[in-house]
């Protein structure tokens, strides 16, 4: 009778195990979309939500993205968002050229180390709206997400439309975390 058990337990272990590296296989790998023009995608992003980081642990509300093209070529980035003692938090880093137009690189070491090639992460648009009033930032790993738009909402027609292809994407939409933007800006 113990034999039994053990052996039940076992095939249910191994079952489970193989059902979940079957979904995990079965995730699509992670795409970018097929062209990104730079220069329409300069300016400033709203946060919408986005994967918890270590990063932003800090960050609660007003979060913000600005791109601006640099004259030495490449892209300055500059996050900032409101921390919860109203303190504006400020990172600013460079993005550079990828594989395509739409997987990008970015670090926010010191320029001094930009020679190392681990200080630079992908920054991959896998949506974009054709008009670029959202997109949605990840990389290959679908370790990071965030969703960005033009302005501090979304509609809810935008909004399930990009859950119901994050969900195609292999992206689990319940680790999703809403930033709350008041209307306060983190512009200085």
């Amino acid at each position: 009778m113990m034999v039994r058990r053990l052996v039940a337990r076992t095939c249910v272990a191994l079952s489970m195990a193989t059902l979940s590296a079957a979904s995990f296989a079965a995730a699509p790998p992670v795409t970018s979309v097929p062209q990104l023009d730079v220069v329409n995608y300069m300016g400033q992003w709203y946060e919408i939500s986005k994967y918890p980081n270590r990063f932003q642990k800090d960050c609660r509300r007003n979060t913000t993205a600005t791109y601006r093209a640099l004259p030495e070529g490449g892209i300055e980035v500059v996050n900032r968002c409101e921390q919860e003692n109203g303190k504006v938090e400020e990172a600013v880093g460079r993005a550079r050229p990828g594989k395509t137009s739409s997987q990008l690189e970015v670090r926010f070491a010191p320029s001094w180390l930009s020679f190392l090639p681990w200080v630079w992460a992908p920054y991959w648009v896998i949506q974009l709206a054709p008009d670029y009033r959202y997109a949605v930032v990840s990389e290959p790993d679908r370790e990071y997400l965030w969703i960005l738009a033009r302005s501090p909402t979304l509609s809810p027609e935008d909004q399930r439309d990009i859950m119901s292809k994050l969900a195609d994407q292999g992206y689990d939409t319940s680790k999703l975390q809403r930033t709350e933007q008041t209307g306060n800006s983190t512009q200085k």
